[in-house]
This record gives C-alpha cells, structure tokens and sequence, in this order.
C-alpha cells in the first residue's frame, strides 16, 4: 500500500515538473543577450533626454538625462538577473510573481529607447498620447472580440466590423454635417456586419472562422469598390466628414504625463473610458455578465436553467458588432479625417490578437491593445528623432507582438470552453 502511494505520489510530482513553463526565463535571457549587443556594443556614450512635460501642464517636470551606454550595462545586468531568478523559482516550483516580468518589461524598453535615443531628447506624453491614438481602434475591436467570444462565437469578421463603421461614418458623418450621426451610424453597420455573422454561424452553423474570413473579404471589396466608384467622384460631398474636436478636461489636463494622454482626448475617446468600465463590470457583476459567460462555457447547462442560448448569443454578438463599429468611426472621425480603401490596415486581426493575449478579459484585451498601439507609434516617435532602428523593423514591430501572443509566448490562454463550438438544442 505504501509503494502504491508512494508511486503515485511520484507521477504526480512529475507531471507537475512536465507542466511547468520556462518560457519566462528563456525569453529574458534572450532580452539579455540582445541588450548586450545592441545596448552595449553598438551603444553611443551620450545622454538620452526624456521630457516629461507639456507647455500645458500644471506642474514642470524637468528632463531627466540617462546616459546611453551605462543605461544599457545595468538593463543587461537587471534582464539577465531577471532570467536567472525566475529560472531559480520555477526550478524549485515557485511561481514567478507578477511585477517581476512588468519590471523586466519596463527595464527593456527604457534601454531601448534610451540606446534608440541617444543624443536626442524623446517627449514622453507625445509617445503616450500618440500610442492612445492608435490603440483606440483596437481597443473598440478587442472589447467586441471578448464578448462574441466570451458568449461562445469566434469573432474572425472584427476587421470587416471596423471597417464597415468607417465606412459608413464618413459617409452618414458628411451628408448630415454631424459627427454624432456618423457615430451612431458606424455602430449600425458594425451591427449589420455581426448579423451576418449571427445568420450564418448560429442558425445554419457554419464554421465561424470560414464565415469570419468570409465576411472580411466581402466588406473589403464592397468598401472598396464603393469608394472607388462614389467618393473619390464625389469627395466633398461623402467623403469630407466633420471630425470629433479635442476637448480637454479642466484640472485633469494638467497633470504632468498622464493628463495630455488620456484627459485631452476627443469625445470618442471618453465613451471608450465608459465602455471599458461598463463592459469590465457587467461582464462579472451582472446577470448579462453570468448568462454571457454561461453561454460561453457551458451552453447545454446554461440551457438547462432556462437561458435561451441562440438568442443570447446572437444579441451579444450585435452588441459586441456595434462597439467594434464605433472603432471604425474613430478612423474616419478622428484619426485620418476622411474614409480611404482598407484604412483600418489589419487593425482587426491585430484586436483579435489583443483578446487572446488579454486571456478573454476586458481589461486585460485594453491593456494589451494599449500595449500594440504603443509599438506602432514607436516608429513615429523614433523617426523624429533620427534613430538608427530601421523604418522597416519598426513597421513590423506590431505585428511580430501579435504573433509572440497568439502563439502563447506570453503564458497559457485558455478559450472559453464552448468557443466556436455550435449549440444544437436537444
């Protein structure tokens, strides 16, 4: 009896061991190793400046100078301590607490920008606000991704969702003269667009992935088709939107840093702040929230309760539609001021990427699209400045983050259970 236990005892210790990841120190000695190289051996003895004000703000914050290549010896050191302690850790079947990997992810991209820098001074609210800019579309996206996901359907059609918004915004926002029609507009045709991924992925049960795929082909070639045969014929009259004008919020806009990112945004910018909050509370706090996450989980025992899983899935979806409507309507209203073909650039799959490595959960889906908005906009922050990182690199650097999510590099994500599985009563 006691060998029987005591074997037993044994293999479970040792799927234990097999189940363990070692990713984390795999991937910071890799930082490590690149720090070395290009932090220290192609480092410039110069000072970077970091300018941590605006004219605007309340209180003047000094620039703070970092010395390139003595920044880049301690973040070697930091990383590569990083990676051996964490490497300790999981060895003795520790976990790894949380803020180390943050840590080490801030001390990486401070090398980086102060090695990419050098002799220049980088103005750290314009990176910020710039990064909000672009991540405000993918956010809109990845919140729409998490509830069609979270409800049980795998939302491929995000990109035709944002497109259609964009669409239709500059169009509705021109022939009104009003920016507010052209936003409710924008989450009509985002809602149209997850009808057609409702019709056929729920009533007829195709596969969610060939409809989504489908579905974004379709709304790209009639978009453009659309614009090539009526608004650039006829740009003043469909394709001249009136945009969302700033507008700054009193005290708050002042605050050093964070008040020009994100307190001196335009209209669209604030409803996003709501939605994120609306959406992060509902979905756990509320009886939507339960029978969304029922649905998606389990939808036989869901169904067993009383919870009609068709419908709730095919109004989620609508709703998750809609707010990915609103994104597009933040391209065209906001961002570029007018509707151009494909202008949302594959922000959709990159939104979807944002759900996965947000593990399905609102305010993890917003702080990693905040996370690829930041990695665009370091080209443009990098390209004022004259730094050495090739243009080309820095374009890619997007979408080099979404496939280290999607293939799970950043830790184990697991799909609601019942995700792009369809439900057949009875």
């Amino acid at each position: 009896m006691t060998f029987t236990k005591n074997t037993e005892k044994s293999a479970v210790s040792a799927s234990t061991i097999d189940r363990r990841s070692w990713k984390l120190p795999i991937a910071f000695a890799f930082v490590s190793l690149i720090s070395g190289v290009l932090f220290i051996g192609f480092a410039e003895d110069a000072p970077t400046g970091f300018d941590l004000s605006t004219g605007s703000d309340l209180i003047q914050l000094p620039v703070v100078h970092l010395p390139a290549l003595a920044t880049g010896v301690i973040v070697t050191i930091l990383t590569a301590l990083i990676a051996v302690g964490s490497a300790f850790m999981i060895s003795q079947n520790r976990a790894v607490p949380r803020w180390i990997p943050i840590a080490g992810a801030v001390f990486a991209l401070t090398g980086f920008l102060t090695w990419a820098a050098a002799d220049e001074t980088l103005r750290v609210p314009e990176l910020f606000a710039g990064s909000l800019v672009l991540a405000v579309p993918l956010v809109f996206g990845a919140l729409g991704g998490v509830i069609s996901e979270r409800v049980g359907v795998v939302n491929i059609a995000i990109e035709a969702q944002l497109l259609a918004g964009a669409f239709v915004s500059a169009v509705v926002g021109t022939i009104t003269g009003s920016p507010f029609a052209g936003l409710f507009a924008a989450a009509i045709a985002g809602m149209l667009v997850s009808f057609l991924l409702s019709v056929f992925a729920i009533k007829y049960l195709v596969n969610q992935i060939i409809v989504g795929v489908v579905i974004n082909v379709l709304v790209s070639g009639l978009t453009g088709f659309l614009y090539s045969q009526w608004l650039t014929e006829s740009p003043e009259q469909l394709n001249n939107p009136e945009g969302f004008s700033t507008l700054p919020i009193p005290i708050l806009s002042g605050i050093p840093i964070i008040g020009p990112v994100f307190f001196e945004q335009t209209l669209i910018v604030y409803l996003l702040y709501i939605i994120v909050a609306a959406v992060a509370f509902a979905m756990y706090r509320t009886r939507w929230g339960l029978r969304l996450r029922a649905v998606g989980e389990h939808p036989k025992a869901a169904d067993t309760v009383g919870i009609n899983v068709t419908r709730t899935r095919f109004w989620n979806v609508a709703l998750a539609g809609a707010i990915a409507g609103l994104g597009g309507a933040f391209i065209t209203l906001s961002q570029t001021g007018q509707f151009g073909k494909d202008v949302t650039a594959g922000a959709g799959f990159i939104a979807l990427a944002a759900v996965i490595f947000g593990r399905w959960d609102p305010i993890k889906a917003t702080l990693a699209a905040l996370l690829f908005g930041f990695a665009s906009n370091l080209q443009n922050a990098l390209s004022v400045v004259g730094s050495p990182v090739p243009s080309e690199f820095m374009l890619m650097l997007p979408y080099v983050v979404t496939i280290i999510a999607v293939a799970g590099l950043v830790g184990k994500s697991r799909p609601p259970a019942a995700s792009g599985t369809p439900y057949i009563k009875g």
